[in-house]
């Protein structure tokens, strides 16, 4: 199993602004490093290089992604807005979305990376591929940042394979903990891609993810929310998994599956309330890469969104590329054994009536 890994080190160097963690810092409100730190992606980068994996992983270069695919997603007029405030001592293009000197042109080579990905298991280079790339994607919508996000870097690479690859079927599968609403709204009325979000309830943004979003005109019925009560765990997402995610794509039949790789769904995520430790990480990949197996032909593109917590996102990254390689790092989670015996990791009746909600709703609409 060949497992291809994006990387560069300039995705390190964008530059998300002192903003006391998520907001502009103010007269008593004193400046702290944002959440959306370089620490975490190079945490990964690191864990992975000394445990010995990432020699065992296909190197992808990034590049720039050019202007024809990014505005394959986004609006001429934002992209503009987002050159020039990168020309500003920390201009802004939406909430939580500062510009620092390069960012937009680190966000391009994110984009580019993710397309990267996707043309590598194109060519049978590698059978899938993680794109540890920063800034993050999936909150960028049309014409406006938000979230620490700037261009969508998953969608504009699922319009590349549509558009410039000649695919008719892609899926998204997001288990970032926050929605991915960059995602859904690029694919709004696009029978083509199946896009699937796995959230807590109301997080970020607080006014998206319902059950009831499930697209409109052709896209009707093809964007599915799943939104998990807070302190959801183990038991919660993987039955989501076998009660919505796997019965839809299977209905769906894919020849491309992306995953919006966030890992803040992690016990320790300071900017999430879910319960995930890296075994819950191993199993949901697992069960996609099964659904990438059957319809695919292996073919799964894993793209970085979230995870804030630099300790212990690592392992969570750790374990997600163990099983897509199949290598064994031989490290053992520090964190594991405790987070996976937190009272609470069961599926509970209020969270099984949450994915319930889900399936009746879409068992309706044809989709499971």
């Amino acid at each position: 199993m060949t497992t291809g890994f994006v990387w560069d080190e300039r995705f390190v160097w964008h530059d998300s602004v002192n903003i006391a963690a998520t907001y502009p810092p103010e007269a008593l409100f004193e400046p702290f490093p944002s959440f959306e730190s370089p620490e975490t992606k190079r945490r990964i980068k690191n864990l992975l290089e000394v445990s010995g994996l990432l020699a065992r992983l296909t190197p992808i270069a990034a590049r720039p992604a050019t202007e024809v695919e990014i505005l394959r997603v986004h609006e001429a007029t934002y992209v503009e807005k987002l050159k020039a405030a990168e020309q500003q001592v920390y201009g802004e293009v939406g909430p939580r979305t500062r510009v620092g000197p390069g960012t937009y042109q680190i966000a391009r080579l994110a984009a580019g990376g993710a397309i990267e990905a996707v043309d590598a298991v194109l060519s049978g280079k590698v059978r899938n591929v993680y794109a540890l790339i920063r800034p993050p994607g999936h909150h960028a919508e049309r014409d406006v940042g938000m979230g620490f996000c700037y261009l969508c870097n998953g969608a504009i690479a699922g319009k590349h394979a549509l558009e410039a690859r000649g695919f008719k079927r892609i899926a998204y599968v997001d288990w970032d903990v926050h929605h991915g609403n960059g995602t859904q709204q690029a694919f709004w009325r696009d029978p083509r891609a199946l896009t699937i979000s796995l959230h807590q309830e109301r997080l970020f943004p607080v006014d998206s993810g319902y059950v009831d979003d499930v697209g409109e005109g052709d896209g009707a019925g093809f964007n599915i929310n799943i939104p998990l009560p807070a302190g959801s765990g183990h038991g919660a997402y993987l039955h989501a998994f076998d009660k919505v995610v796997l019965p839809a794509l299977r209905r769906f039949k894919p020849e491309l599956l992306f995953v919006s790789s966030g890992f803040d769904a992690g016990n320790h995520d300071p900017l999430g309330r879910m319960m995930l430790h890296p075994g819950s990480y191993r199993e949901m990949t697992a069960r996609l890469m099964a659904i990438a197996d059957e319809f695919c032909g292996g073919r799964l593109v894993m793209t970085h969104e979230g995870g804030y917590a630099p300790v212990s996102v690592p392992y969570l990254a750790l374990a997600t590329l163990e099983r897509m390689s199949g290598a064994n790092a031989g490290v053992a989670d520090p964190f594991e054994p405790a987070w996976s015996k937190v009272p609470g990791q069961a599926l509970h009746a209020h969270q099984e009536s949450a994915v319930q909600a889900v399936v009746e709703k879409f068992t309706t609409l044809g989709r499971l």
